[in-house]
């Protein structure tokens, strides 16, 4: 097996190659279109074949190039709204090679959030990275964000790696443990006084 995280310094945003080295088989999460060179040189290194490019969410309205441009990796787009090229539910799996993507759907920091499961980890793009998101201060979906959260990722068993879409100066690798003990806006909260929190947040950057 070969995996890579992409990390983007200037905008935090991240990307995880997940490969199946024996059947050269891959899937990318969460790329991004700017980083195509690199990522091309990537898959060519290793003569991976591109099965899927999985997005745990996407901000397309504010970049409309964005689909285009991943488009060129030759792979089906799977994100969670009627515009995916590959059509999922929830619960769905996904092969490439010999391994498995798991898909749950965790709506919240946009309202078609996806997070994806790969053996012990788990891909949930911004769904922890509350304000961490370059293109979005708040939550589209509070109410949606907090029920993902506490009743889909934090009942994943304890050692479980949480890896984000968004870091700012923080880790990108978590436990479920660690995110439920000490998130700073999930540990210790009621849902009200977490609602009351996302409604004082800016809307805009």
């Amino acid at each position: 097996m070969y995996f890579r995280i992409l990390n983007n310094d200037a905008s935090g945003e991240l990307t995880y190659l997940l490969a199946d080295l024996d059947a050269r088989e891959a899937v990318l999460i969460d790329p991004h279109g700017a980083d195509l060179p690199l990522l091309r040189a990537l898959l060519a290194e290793r003569e991976l074949r591109l099965c899927s490019i999985l997005r745990t969410h996407h901000h397309d309205a504010m970049l409309p190039d964005e689909p285009e441009r991943l488009a060129l990796l030759g792979a089906p787009v799977v994100q969670g709204d009627a515009l995916a090229a590959l059509q999922v539910a929830d619960g769905d799996a996904l092969p490439f090679g010999a391994e498995l993507v798991r898909i749950l759907a965790t709506p919240g920091h946009t309202p078609h959030c996806l997070s994806f499961g790969w053996r012990d980890r788990f891909f949930c793009g911004g769904l922890l990275a509350v304000t961490a998101c370059p293109h979005q201060r708040r939550p589209a979906e509070p109410e949606a964000l907090w029920d993902s959260v506490t009743q889909r990722i934090f009942t994943l068993p304890d050692e479980t790696l949480l890896f984000a879409g968004h870091e700012q100066r923080a880790r990108a690798v978590s436990t479920v443990l660690e995110q439920r003990r000490w998130h700073p806006h999930f540990a210790g909260q009621t849902r009200d006084e977490f609602l009351a929190h996302m409604t004082a947040l800016p809307e805009r950057i």
